[in-house]
């Protein structure tokens, strides 16, 4: 990136970063990407995980963000990632008879039409009316007493680290520049105009500038401090609202569909995942530290509190496999209340040759980006086409639907079980021969990650040797979800994982002893945060581990 000018240059390897490169790219664009820490290491890997047109939000009578979202949806469904995208229904009980089966019936008829008129609706089914046998058939847990009826309709769902850092890879893939454990460190100036940045190589220590025509700010909640290298006030501001979420294993709650409640501030998503239920959310107002937000006990407590209202047999601390903390970089509103914040997104040109982009809904990640780029390309001479990323298939989508077809073939192939091949097509699509050819070359690697038996050894390697993936943590929470989806929270998987990548790597014993040793510190930390009353203790307690270890010598 620092022989040459770019034309952009991306700060920011979160979902709308990710997605502004890969615009970019495919416009023909010399593309940058540089990411302080690992791809989705922020907001990007702690959403609910769903790719939906936000339901509540209708009644909120924001009709335009919600057809966005489900035309997106669909757009993701159909074309763009449907080997990480899937259709998955959710229970909305219903409390009062007559009126709120015809208000919130009124309002997922609408939200179903709405998905029909974006003309990206198919491969979704339609809702439809339950009675209160019909919803216990469907969730057996709930209670008798929870409910008069239900309606049933579908959303989708997504891995949101993996399909960030897929969207980063296509982005490579098409001529991006990408790379991570790069800090910016400081905005190039001249004459009053941004000119590119100056880009600290966290492993090494180096320094080095980049050039570049445009700058685009994708930071998300850290989006007023790099807004402050350029020595100017923003247009806006981003302010952090927390959401926790728990992930408790599939055993606990029976049921063949996910759950979506009411509460007095917001909504409550239980969603199926695997073979475990993402359990969230809570929205609250965060000022600490914006790396590791920490999840306290009262979080936990409200969560388990709600959830336990409509569950015959109630959840208990001891059922909570894993949990994680995200903060949504929400537009500084005039509300007090962050759930009413807007979740529309902004596009800004601060200073010539800065774009700062900012706000906005997971699902909406690929609008976000385009607009971030047709604000950059206003100030580029040269003619530059329109944005494509709408039929910019992710890589691993081509071919997803025959392969899927093969599951069968591709097991008696690589001697797997055909659930193997699913859960494989499911994370890595088409790229599974990738994968394949990894096991097939050192049989080994078939086998289960010990203590993390939903995941193959073949998995970790590809992470670091395909998928960028630089330290332990990255392969442990983002490139699998060990860390949320074991009861040791990954730390039994640990030393395996360290000693299959470390020629990969190229990592030592002394290295991968640092490696072990920083993640089971960071898993320490991150438990005693959650025995904490409140916020302020939850920090201090989370900040007790480090963070990553550059790679030595």
């Amino acid at each position: 990136m620092g022989d040459r000018e770019l034309d952009v240059l991306v700060v920011g390897g979160g979902v709308v970063g990710a997605g502004a490169a890969l615009d970019a790219a495919t416009r023909g664009l010399s593309t940058g990407l540089v990411e302080a820490r690992d791809f989705a290491s922020g907001t990007s890997s702690r959403s609910s995980k769903l790719i939906h047109g936000g339901l509540r939000y209708l009644e909120m009578l924001d009709f335009r963000l919600v057809a966005e979202a489900l035309q997106e949806r669909g757009l993701l469904i159909q074309t763009l990632a449907p080997h990480l995208v899937r259709p998955v229904p959710f229970v909305y009980p219903l409390k009062h008879h007559v009126w709120e089966r015809f208000y919130a019936g009124a309002g997922v008829a609408l939200y179903d039409s709405l998905g029909l008129l974006s003309g990206r609706a198919r491969g979704l089914p339609h809702h439809r009316h339950l009675t209160r046998r019909g919803a216990r058939k469907v969730v057996p847990s709930l209670r008798k007493d929870a409910l008069v009826g239900a309606l049933e309709y579908y959303d989708a769902q997504v891995d949101d680290a993996r399909h960030t850092m897929e969207i980063a890879r296509t982005a490579a893939a098409y001529g991006a520049h990408v790379a991570t454990r790069a800090r910016v460190v400081g905005l190039l100036k001249d004459s009053g105009r941004v000119i590119g940045a100056t880009v600290q190589d966290l492993e090494s220590g180096d320094r080095f500038d980049v050039r570049a025509k445009e700058v685009i700010n994708a930071t998300g909640v850290w989006t007023d401090d790099t807004q402050g290298l350029a020595g100017e006030r923003g247009q806006f501001k981003v302010r952090a609202s927390k959401g926790i979420h728990l992930v408790v294993p599939r055993d606990r709650i029976r049921g063949d569909a996910g759950l979506i409640l009411r509460t007095e501030k917001s909504v409550l998503f239980v969603i199926p995942w695997g073979r475990h239920w993402i359990i969230g959310t809570t929205d609250t107002d965060w000022d600490l530290d914006k790396a590791h937000p920490a999840a306290s006990a009262a979080d936990i407590e409200y969560l388990l509190a709600h959830v336990n209202e409509v569950l015959e047999q109630p959840l208990t601390h001891e059922d909570v496999e894993g949990v994680y903390a995200g903060l949504r970089p929400l537009l500084h509103g005039e509300s007090e209340a962050t759930s009413k914040l807007s979740r529309e997104h902004a596009v800004a040109t601060p200073v010539p040759g800065l774009v700062v982009v900012a706000g906005g809904k997971y699902t909406t990640y690929r609008v976000m980006a385009k607009d971030a780029v047709d604000a950059a390309v206003h100030s580029l001479d040269a003619k530059v086409p329109a944005s494509c990323t709408e039929k910019v298939p992710l890589l691993g989508a081509e071919g997803f639907t025959a392969l899927r077809n093969s599951t069968h073939q591709l097991a008696a192939r690589s001697g797997l079980h055909p659930v193997r091949i699913e859960h494989l097509l499911g994370r890595y699509g088409s790229l599974i021969d990738e994968v394949l050819d990894l096991l097939i070359a050192d049989p080994t690697l078939a086998e289960p990650l010990t203590g993390a038996e939903d995941y193959l050894r073949a998995e970790v390697v590809y992470g670091a040797s395909h998928e960028g993936a630089r330290h332990l943590e990255d392969i442990l929470a983002r490139r699998t979800r060990i860390s949320i989806e074991t009861f040791d929270r990954g730390v039994g998987a640990a030393e395996e994982t360290a000693t299959l990548v470390a020629p990969v790597l190229g990592w030592n014993d002394e290295q991968i002893a640092r490696e072990v040793d920083h993640y089971v510190k960071r898993v320490e930390a991150e438990r005693e945060s959650q025995k904490m009353p409140d916020d302020a203790t939850a920090d201090a307690a989370r900040l007790g581990a480090p963070d990553v270890v550059p790679v030595s010598g």
